[in-house]
């Protein structure tokens, strides 16, 4: 269900991404907007890296194979890390564009191309807003770049306003403004770039970010009946899903079968409640048995 949600948001960003690219290129090359065309050319590595995300999002829901026994769930922050690679290459792109054409001459912006951008603004952010959403409903690292992307686009888009305005009202002498701007987004960008590659960096790392979680599967346990207490309990995130390894805690005088059933009661209790753990894989330890005192022989 959570994939399907992905895949459905995914390809709403890919059909926004291509009518504004249309647009922006359009206006840009018609308008004499050095700007706007930039921002298209953004626009459509938003529709490629969309893809890329959807094929990262559909490889990722993948069921563990005999090669790959923890799922394929790593798929997606390795595609965010590709998002952030094109981020940056755009950003290169646009930049080197904005040098050289900062020293030429050229013409004034169209004031139209103005009223296209504050279009282009409002419904990137909205795109960004409901696809951070998603991300974070459904815990997808691969969609928070995509989302990311979309706000660098919007960005963009509010530089290239900023600078087509200064040229158009400013008027002679000031045609270069349009090219500032796009230089000055070409930086942000790269910023964007960073932002992406820091969770899908810490993702493929394994890091401990699951306090929270971690915190619910201690007091699942507890309602678990055999269950004395939890010791050790990590997380690892696996595309939109989680395995989890913990150390259970059960009386050290009962058999074996008797921990094994306990430990499969916490399993499935664990799973129902929280849809998003994949596995669970559980050590059954012993409680501690205080050792008396030693006795005092008095002569």
């Amino acid at each position: 269900m959570s994939s399907q949600k992905a895949e459905e948001t995914t390809r709403i960003s890919i059909v926004v991404n291509l009518c504004l690219a249309l647009i922006k290129g359009t206006a840009g090359f018609a308008g004499n907007s050095h700007a706007l065309i930039a921002d298209a050319a953004e626009s459509l590595t938003d529709v490629l890296s969309s893809i890329f995300v959807l094929f990262g999002i559909k490889y990722a829901a993948l069921p563990p194979d005999e090669n790959h026994p923890y799922g394929h769930g790593k798929a997606e922050p390795l595609i965010a890390f590709v998002i952030g690679g094109f981020l940056i290459l755009v950003a290169l792109g646009i930049g080197y564009q904005a040098v050289v054409n900062i020293g030429r001459p050229q013409e004034l912006p169209e004031t139209y191309t103005l009223w296209i951008l504050v279009g282009v603004i409002c419904v990137k952010e909205i795109l960004f807003r409901f696809v951070s959403k998603r991300s974070k409903e459904l815990e997808s690292s691969a969609l928070f770049a995509d989302a990311w992307h979309h706000r660098a686009d919007a960005i963009t888009s509010i530089i290239a306003f900023v600078g087509i305005s200064i040229a158009i009202y400013m008027g002679k002498g000031f045609e270069a403004a349009d090219d500032w701007a796009a230089l000055f987004a070409s930086i942000l960008i790269v910023f964007n770039a960073i932002i992406i590659f820091k969770p899908a960096m810490r993702e493929l790392m394994d890091e401990h970010l699951y306090e929270e979680k971690i915190a619910q599967i201690r007091i699942l346990a507890q309602e678990v009946d055999g269950v004395i207490d939890t010791e050790k309990c990590f997380m690892r995130k696996v595309g939109t899903r989680f395995h989890v390894d913990l150390h259970l805690v059960v009386d050290g005088d009962i058999s074996v079968r008797a921990g094994h059933d306990i430990a499969h009661a916490l399993k499935r209790h664990i799973q129902t409640t929280m849809p998003e753990v994949l596995d669970v894989l559980i050590h059954v330890e012993p409680a501690a048995i205080l050792d008396a005192p030693p006795t005092q022989t008095h002569l």
